[in-house]
């Protein structure tokens, strides 16, 4: 069975993704992990609490986690199971998904503000460090088929197969098209006509329907935002690019900025 770990905590954006993945669940037959990544009270890890204290917030709050998944479960008739901890996000999500050998992690993506630009969140952060798809869902998104979908890539950095096959895979399985967009500062045409990416898309993915766009433009978030109102898609992938510490300063990733203020999902997919 497909599984899902599916990260709450409780607020209206984490609890919007949930019910889209609850909806995705019972149509793809899959399986979720509800996980919370619970965290004491600012006023209460402020004061010298006893192990009793802090045991009882823990399971009120695994409790409220075994309600909310019974309801899934109720409402959509579809497998939940639950997990919490007070460990790091990041590494117990890694965890997750190696124990129940999960094919993605489904989040709620915040509003776009500047200190979502700046600091990222806990949604950017997996999206960064993680190794593994991450589908963020904005606040107000329900499920619905997939039948457009909009790949959003950098040919300079080269379009890797393995990507390729898996954003595939995604259509076929939805019967869906393809738009494959690309922004860059410059259009270079390319004297050997069979490196050009749109040849190598045609190898790739003769099998399924699919668009290449190419726009020359030096505001890349700016040109794939105009893309998502003109295309209309369901779903928009993309790649994010990992770099050292300093660099991050400069060089703040393209999908950790697409990865607020949307209004459709995006699902990274890393290399």
């Amino acid at each position: 069975m497909r599984t899902f770990i599916v990260t709450t905590d409780f607020s209206d954006i984490a609890e919007n993704a949930v019910e889209y993945a609850a909806t995705g669940a019972s149509i793809m037959d899959a399986k979720i992990i509800l996980f919370n990544s619970f965290k004491l009270p600012l006023h209460a890890s402020n004061t010298i609490l006893s192990v009793e204290n802090v045991q009882a917030m823990v399971n009120k709050n695994k409790l409220k986690l075994e309600d909310r998944a019974k309801d899934l479960m109720k409402r959509y008739g579809i497998e939940v199971e639950i997990e919490s901890s007070l460990l790091n996000v990041e590494d117990e999500v890694e965890r997750l998904i190696e124990q129940y050998n999960a094919e993605i992690v489904i989040m709620g993506m915040a509003q776009r503000s500047l200190e979502q630009d700046l600091l990222g969140n806990t949604t950017t952060n997996l999206i960064q460090k993680l190794k593994f798809p991450v589908l963020a869902v904005p606040l107000g998104v329900t499920f619905k088929p997939v039948k457009r979908i909009l790949y959003a890539c950098d040919v300079m950095r080269g379009i890797q197969k393995k990507i390729l096959d898996r954003i595939k895979e995604i259509a076929q399985s939805w019967n869906a098209e393809i738009e494959v967009f690309n922004v860059q500062e410059k259009v270079t045409a390319l004297q050997d006509e069979a490196l050009h990416p749109s040849s190598m898309l045609k190898e790739e993915m003769d099998s399924i329907q699919y668009f290449y766009k190419n726009v020359a433009s030096n505001a890349i978030i700016k040109e794939i935002k105009n893309e998502i109102v003109t295309y209309q898609p369901d779903v928009v992938i993309m790649v994010p690019n990992r770099y050292g510490f300093w660099a991050s300063i400069v060089h703040r990733s393209k999908t950790r900025m697409m990865a607020a203020g949307l209004d459709v999902p995006l699902l990274s997919i890393p290399l």
